[in-house]
């Protein structure tokens, strides 16, 4: 067994350490109101979310299926790119997972929010039904479907590893495309090379069909697709450009 490597060794202490915060400072609830990432229409949004979040777990067990992840493919990655490239990846491979949960968001949110405006509904009177989730009497139907419709968006937020743990996991599978990889509720050794965009192809079904398979029903299925690739679009350009400076084999 691989000896654990410095950087996924201190990634997991940071996020060991942001969740005992999370369970012992301000009920359970400050660490998640300043650090998780929220919804950026949201009033609870803050900028530095788009780095914290990365590092806060809704549980033990979400935290402990990513750490363990983290080790296990975090530090077999990080032996062969080194400390830098590493970080590099873990870190865009977040911001990527960001990008594609938030476009989705707002890819579902801007249509039926400007469709509540051209109904008649104010832009303040649309925010403070869906913050407050009390909406007046005098609404149709139609519109408090729409209200419904944006309402778990506008107050969603985003906490996890996950996106980054999927981007070194591409990583892993570029460079070890024949391992066997297998599920925890699915045994069956799988090689690296169907098993991660298998992965990939179910987190997009789920998203967009609403139905999870392995993972939670609160998962963002699209920060795993953003993760994943993004770390395989920056172990791509590394291998295109093996022979210059930016090598990683």
């Amino acid at each position: 067994m691989n000896r654990i490597t410095d950087t996924v060794k201190h990634l997991i202490i940071i996020n060991v350490i942001m969740f005992i915060g999370t369970m012992t400072i301000g009920g359970g609830q400050l660490f998640y109101d300043w650090f998780a990432l929220y919804f950026p229409k949201n009033e609870a949004f803050q900028p530095w979310q788009i780095i914290t979040h990365m590092f806060m777990h809704g549980g033990f067990t979400h935290l402990l299926f990513n750490m363990f992840a983290l080790w296990m493919f975090g530090t077999a990655v990080e032996q062969v790119l080194g400390s830098k490239k590493f970080l590099f990846i873990y870190l865009s491979a977040g911001l990527g997972a960001l990008l594609f949960q938030l476009g989705f968001y707002y890819f579902n949110y801007i249509p039926t929010f400007n469709e509540l405006v051209n109904s008649g509904l104010t832009s303040e009177e649309i925010v403070r039904m869906v913050s407050s989730n009390q909406v007046t009497s005098q609404i149709s139907d139609s519109q408090l479907a729409n209200l419904k419709s944006i309402f778990p968006i506008y107050n969603a937020s985003m906490v996890g590893a996950s996106g980054c743990i999927m981007g070194v996991l591409a990583a892993f599978g570029m460079m070890n495309p024949e391992a066997k990889l297998m599920m925890i509720f699915l045994p069956i050794p799988i090689k690296a090379k169907y098993f991660i965009p298998g992965i990939i192809l179910l987190d997009v079904v789920s998203a967009l069909s609403g139905q999870s398979f392995f993972s939670p029903s609160n998962t963002a299925y699209m920060a795993h697709v953003g993760g994943a690739i993004t770390g395989f679009l920056i172990m791509w350009y590394w291998k295109r450009n093996q022979f210059n400076q930016n090598r990683w084999d």
